[in-house]
């Protein structure tokens, strides 16, 4: 099952799940507080999850069960739920599920990944929006990007994964000036704690990234995730065959790509250049 974000309404198996919970949480007599109160999770938690907006995980399922005096019936109900039960995240919602990661790996082939990025080169990057965004918008988004770059440097970061095209490094995506900033950010952030960025170079023949970028994480729980966006579409993905498979595909990138310190070497050797 596919969702969209194009304007029509999703039917996702995180809101089946959403709207069972709702019904079993009424019948118990549980307000959305009390139930987030056993749970020790926000009351927010609680509403997304209800609305569909935010996959209900199988050991959210198992604790509501236990609390609720189900007898296990969401537990059952997410393993028989349709294979690749995805559902289409708001931006905040993802962010939740980033901000609590504890392992996160990512592939991109067009831009900078939005955790490595410079203030300059996300503003660059928002301004060819189509429709295009207004001032205040752009930054807007520009400080939600800063904010969220806070997680790399947590007291414990995540492990972190980031393969980039070199085609990325390559575009002149702001200017020169813009491009020569973002490239000696990566290669401080390259030094940062738990982070290794690898470059896939363009004379690579047979790569396992060409059906787009994509991003693993995994939660505290040790629940796996995937998000993957294209033009107008986004969705998180957490079904444990779709998610394998995409974290199959990140092993084979690293596997192909430039090691951590022949990264290095190429972003000194392109920051000599420009």
């Amino acid at each position: 099952m596919r969702t969209r974000t194009d304007g029509r309404k999703p039917q996702s198996s995180a809101q089946l799940a959403g709207a069972l919970l709702a019904l079993l949480r009424t019948n118990a007599k549980f307000t959305q507080r009390a139930l987030a109160d056993k749970l020790c999770a926000s009351e927010e938690t609680v509403a997304s999850i209800e609305q569909g907006r935010r996959a209900l995980l199988p050991d959210m399922a198992e604790r509501i069960d236990r609390v609720l005096g189900t007898g296990g019936v969401l537990g059952v109900v997410l393993q028989n739920l349709p294979r690749g039960a995805n559902f289409a995240p708001t931006p905040e919602e993802f962010f939740a599920y980033e901000r609590e990661a504890i392992v996160m790996s990512s592939y991109e082939k067009g831009v900078v990944p939005g955790l490595l990025q410079t203030e300059a080169y996300a503003r660059a990057v928002f301004r060819t929006a189509v429709p295009a965004l207004s001032e205040d918008e752009i930054e807007r988004r520009v400080a939600t990007r800063m904010e969220r770059q806070a997680l790399l440097h947590r007291k414990k970061p995540p492990t972190t994964s980031f393969v980039i095209a070199e085609s990325v490094l390559l575009s002149s995506l702001g200017g020169r000036r813009v491009m020569r900033e973002q490239i000696r950010h990566l290669r401080d952030c390259a030094d940062l704690p738990g982070v290794s960025i690898q470059v896939l170079e363009l004379s690579c023949d047979n790569h396992a990234g060409l059906s787009g970028p994509f991003l693993l994480l995994e939660t505290p729980a040790h629940q796996h995730l995937a998000y993957v966006s294209a033009q107008r579409t986004r969705e998180i993905i957490t079904d444990p065959a779709e998610v394998s498979i995409l974290e199959q595909k990140h092993g084979m990138l690293r596997s192909q790509s430039l090691n951590g310190r022949e990264t290095v070497c190429l972003l000194e050797r392109l920051l000599r250049e420009r």
